[in-house]
């Protein structure tokens, strides 16, 4: 059919067809291409931005859970050397006795050799778990790991020199756990008025 010049659409009289983008259409289709340019960069722009945004809230939340689970271990370590010094700590006396009763006087050379034994086992796991003992005997006085019990003035020794060990002192694993109790050296009377 051919249009006249003074015809007239048939969906001519509805308002608003000419504005309204067909069902299915998307708005930026519409646009010229230079509004359509621009709206996609600004979209492009946000989605950078957000992505961004939430890789370094990502790198946040991996570094924060690192710190967190090394601090858990460290904290782990530190109880289970706290719990393991404890025990260590707790079985010292018994050691200290064994070894006052290889001293002690016998004839039975089998209930000696047994002591001993049993000395040089319970020291040796000991040692394995990270005990250490205290040098003493012909050592400096040192007041961070000796306990002076006695002072005995002494010509031949130099002074603050350790001369005999009352009870054995010990490092767990390079901490203090327990002074030694010592006998230390000091210079004789005579020396001391002589120096005045």
């Amino acid at each position: 059919m051919l249009k006249k010049k003074g015809d007239v659409p048939a969906n001519a009289g509805d308002e608003g067809s000419a504005q309204q983008p067909p069902e299915g259409t998307d708005a930026v289709a519409l646009m010229d291409p230079a509004s359509q340019l621009a709206a996609v960069t600004a979209e492009r722009d946000q989605l950078v931005t957000e992505k961004a945004e939430l890789q370094d809230r990502l790198l946040r939340r991996m570094a924060e859970f690192e710190n967190f689970r090394r601090r858990a271990e460290r904290e782990k370590s530190e109880l289970r050397d706290f719990a393991t010094m404890e025990t260590v700590r707790q079985l010292l006396p018994f050691l200290d006795d064994i070894e006052r009763a290889l001293k002690a006087e016998t004839s039975d050379q089998d209930y000696v050799r047994g002591m001993e034994l049993i000395v040089q086992r319970l020291s040796a796991d000991l040692q394995k778990m990270g005990l250490e003992p205290i040098l003493t005997v012909g050592q400096k006085f040192d007041p961070h790991f000796h306990h002076a019990l006695e002072m005995q003035p002494s010509p031949e020794a130099e002074e603050h020199t350790i001369l005999a060990e009352f009870q054995k002192g010990y490092n767990f694993r390079g901490k203090l756990l327990r002074p030694a109790l010592v006998r230390v050296a000091v210079a004789p009377a005579s020396d001391k008025q002589a120096e005045k």
